[in-house]
């Protein structure tokens, strides 16, 4: 059963947090139905998402089985056979979408647009560069959405500019950590790799970073309905250090898997976490 799960990589599911952000900007983190609501999308995103990872790993069996690290993913191991991960996959999209819709038919769409994007960017995209990364960024632009429809609240460009700039800096991060991780193998794992290299990794993270900074800022300053929501300005020195300690993190000693650096780095938790706190008392008790 293990294995199962781990061909889900729940490690991975903090990616659908982005799914949560609808409910708290839209100052409905307080109601009961609405968290439901959140949560249920947030649900529908880690079963949609996990069944595309065991879908992708069955579509990359071969290339996996000689990757240092990934050939130890169950379908490349052996653990799981590839038609019982087939299976898997299916089911597990199937009640994803069933949940999503059930939720609210925003939330469905957009498990079926994240489904499409992961079609093409699979077989097509992202084997191409730029194009595999901003592919990334879009299927969490997509989560973002969903949550906004969970709980009904218009979209704001804000929602939609602050995280593709921040998802392309962490693309372009994992990237990064691909090519120092498999050195001159890179290339066989993953083809699109041969047109990038750590030195213009590095200029297209320091363009996304101040990309980021600038127009998280300029949201801080332009988008508020009350008068007290200008104290929304107290959040960008959190936001700041944390893309700079997680920009430490990804070059020291070689960086680190960009997927859980969160997850392990205390000093990241700690900044995310002032973050929210300044975040939900501008908006929910000024």
């Amino acid at each position: 059963m293990g294995s199962y799960l781990r061909l889900a990589r729940p490690k991975q599911w903090t990616k659908n947090g982005f799914v949560l952000a609808g409910v708290l900007f839209a100052g409905k983190a307080l109601s009961i139905p609405h968290i439901a609501d959140a949560l249920l999308a947030f649900a529908a995103f880690c079963l949609v998402s996990g069944a595309v990872y065991a879908f992708n790993d069955v579509l990359d069996v071969e290339e996996d089985r000689k990757h240092p690290l990934k050939r130890y993913r169950p379908v490349a191991s052996g653990d799981v056979p590839v038609p019982a991960a087939v299976v898997y996959a299916a089911l597990l999209l199937a009640g994803g979408l069933a949940l999503g819709f059930y939720v609210n038919p925003g939330v469905g769409a957009a498990g079926l647009a994240y489904l499409a994007l992961q079609a093409v960017y699979t077989p097509f995209l992202k084997h191409i560069a730029i194009l595999d990364v901003m592919s990334i960024s879009a299927g969490f632009v997509i989560r973002a959405l969903a949550g906004v429809a969970a709980v009904n609240s218009p979209i704001s460009p804000w929602l939609i500019v602050c995280t593709g700039l921040l998802t392309l800096f962490l693309g372009f991060s994992k990237r990064r950590h691909e090519l120092a991780t498999l050195g001159e193998g890179a290339v066989v794992h993953r083809k699109n790799l041969r047109d990038y290299s750590v030195p213009l990794l590095d200029e297209m993270m320091n363009i996304m970073i101040s990309a980021t900074i600038i127009a998280y800022t300029l949201y801080t300053f332009t988008v508020y309905e009350r008068d007290s929501e200008i104290f929304m300005m107290a959040s960008i020195p959190f936001v700041v250090y944390g893309i700079f300690r997680y920009m430490l993190l990804v070059h020291r000693d070689g960086g680190g898997n960009p997927d859980t650096l969160l997850l392990a780095d205390r000093p990241l938790q700690i900044s995310l976490f002032l973050w929210l706190v300044v975040v939900g008392v501008t908006i929910y008790f000024l």
